[in-house]
């Protein structure tokens, strides 16, 4: 099976030392984030990658050059181009009835075979990874009466789930998609009106390097050898 990683970003939020690099190749430890999700993948035995490119592009496919550990398609789908666009275009270059799906910026330590089965069994045109977001705030428990605080949680779990990207798709799921769609939003929703559109959920590890501060907490975890994503040996 194929995996289209949309890695198109920019990465404006990450700060002024790492401001001007494609967001896909920010450093983890000695390596950039897409090497680690692409390392991932292929602790699952899937290796063959369709790699969405946007900003500096080029710089991302000069890193890989000459590279030998993973099979790479490199597509421009342009700098400014929408999510749902991006994947429209990497269409013609996958090959499978079937494939998975994710962004160049996140990380996790999802069973990729658990929700491969999960999206066989629901035999729907898309799955994605349903996660439960942490509060970037305490949580303050207030009593309705006395004004004194009850709980104090500091950064939970909240409630609801969000989309965590490690998707599998169907090739139907080009029919849903138009030009210039986001596709969270757009071509979701085609697919949410026709129920295609099954989710996945995982109680284990995520995290979307969308900050600075993200990018610091992921290299933390990556120093002290305590990486979730890490299931490969050495380093």
């Amino acid at each position: 099976m194929q995996i289209v990683i949309l890695c198109g970003g920019k990465g404006t939020r990450m700060g002024k030392d790492l401001q001007g690099l494609p967001k896909a190749l920010i450093p983890i430890g000695n390596k950039p984030i897409i090497w680690h999700i692409m390392k991932y993948y292929s602790c699952f035995g899937f290796n063959n990658f369709v790699l969405c490119l946007g900003y500096k592009g080029n710089e991302i496919e000069k890193y890989f050059r000459g590279q030998k550990e993973f099979n790479l398609r490199f597509v421009d789908t342009g700098v400014e181009t929408n999510t749902g666009e991006r994947m429209k275009l990497a269409g013609k270059y996958v090959d499978s009835e079937m494939f998975f799906a994710t962004y160049g910026d996140g990380l996790s330590d999802v069973n990729l075979k658990t929700l491969l089965k999960f999206h066989n069994k629901h035999k729907r045109i898309a799955t994605i990874t349903a996660v439960r977001p942490r509060s970037t705030f305490g949580i303050v428990k207030i009593g309705s009466h006395t004004d004194i605080v009850n709980d104090f949680q500091e950064k939970p779990l909240l409630d609801h789930w969000i989309n965590g990207g490690f998707f599998v798709f169907n090739k139907e799921i080009f029919k849903y998609i138009k030009r210039g769609d986001i596709l969270e939003k757009e071509s979701f929703s085609r697919m949410v009106e026709k129920k295609e559109l099954a989710a996945f959920k995982h109680r284990g590890f995520w995290e979307c390097m969308d900050t600075y501060k993200d990018n610091l907490r992921l290299n933390q975890l990556w120093e002290a050898n305590d990486a979730p994503w890490v299931i490969w040996k050495g380093r």
